[in-house]
């Protein structure tokens, strides 16, 4: 049976980005060098983990985690990713403004859904089909994903670092019961934790 899956990278403090976002520092300051370094700088040993993180067949995510944008659309603006992002797979954008879908190269098409997290949930159900759902980020859209029930699993990536500002990841949920799954694994970059999320 297909699951709602959610991957996030954060520091030890609990943060997925650091403070002052911007057009020209997306993740924040700080984050960028040192939560994704084991993607980069040792991808063969994560090859595993790096698959399941874009394996679904539809993904949720925030506006913020598609654009620095916070009012109506730049047309111009089409993602972070350059013309071929790395879902492969349909992409619903959490947002106040409607824009028309946005086809890109490698099969990933971006859906603006203005209706709340539920609708979102939905329609990427539905694409996905027989597949998982991926909620992609930001920590305010996992957050309230999470708080609503509508996570099945949660993958943390866990650089051993404080950021001690910014997005903040598992905040304001109440009570959340998170079981894991498997054994946790990792290198000294970063350590992989599961967990089931019990409703």
């Amino acid at each position: 049976m297909s699951k709602v899956t959610c991957d996030m990278a954060m520091s030890l403090d609990g943060f997925v980005a650091g403070p002052n976002q911007s057009l020209e520092n997306p993740l924040g300051e700080g984050a960028k060098e040192c939560l994704h370094r084991w993607m980069f700088e040792e991808p063969e040993r994560h090859t595993a983990v790096l698959e399941g993180i874009t394996a679904a067949g539809a993904f949720i995510m925030g506006r913020n985690m598609f654009g620095p944008g916070r009012g109506a659309w730049d047309l111009d603006w089409s993602g972070w990713w350059g013309e071929e992002p790395p879902y492969h797979a349909p992409v619903f954008v959490l947002t106040r403004h409607p824009r028309e879908p946005l086809t890109m190269k490698g099969g990933t098409t971006f859906f603006f859904v203005t209706d709340g997290i539920e609708a979102a949930m939905a329609r990427a159900r539905e694409a996905a089909g027989d597949s998982d759902v991926a909620v992609a980020g930001g920590a305010e859209t996992v957050n309230q994903y999470l708080a609503a029930g509508l996570i099945d699993e949660l993958r943390l990536h866990i650089a051993p670092v404080i950021l001690g500002g910014g997005e903040r990841l598992l905040d304001n949920l109440g009570s959340i019961t998170l079981e894991p799954v498997g054994d946790p694994s990792g290198t000294s970059l970063v350590a992989h934790l599961t967990y089931r999320v019990i409703r």
